[in-house]
């Protein structure tokens, strides 16, 4: 089993920055992947950054693309994502997910996800 662990959400205005982190324990030498994700209610799951684990490759939704950057903290075992320029279209609940199974661009499919963390709230106001 892997545990995760995020931290990092809150409120910020639009335009402004915030960087959520997932820290990882347990079986971590198992993973092959992890990504966020972010959920509103009514809504699927989307995804919005991945990389792979340890090949340090990663992707992006669109809607993130230049906004975002996802990384690697090998001391602590974590990902974090940070984000900037936020926009209020932004608010929502931010997952991490860990891939035992999955590399690659199938880390784009939250099926693909073995692990999830509680979640985060980030909420980004006008």
């Amino acid at each position: 089993q892997v545990q995760l662990v995020e931290s990092g959400g809150g409120l910020v205005q639009a335009g402004g920055s915030l960087r959520l982190s997932c820290a990882a324990s347990g079986r971590t030498f198992s993973v092959r992947g992890m990504g966020w994700f972010r959920q509103v209610p009514g809504k699927e799951r989307e995804f919005v950054a991945s990389i792979d684990w340890p090949g340090r490759i990663t992707r992006y939704a669109d809607s993130v693309s230049g906004r975002a950057i996802i990384s690697r903290d090998n001391v602590k075992n974590a990902a974090n994502l940070q984000m900037d320029s936020l926009k209020p279209e932004d608010t929502a609940v931010y997952y991490c997910a860990a891939s035992a199974s999955m590399s690659g661009s199938g880390l784009r499919y939250a099926s693909n996800y073995d692990y999830w963390g509680q979640g985060t709230q980030v909420t980004v106001s006008s």
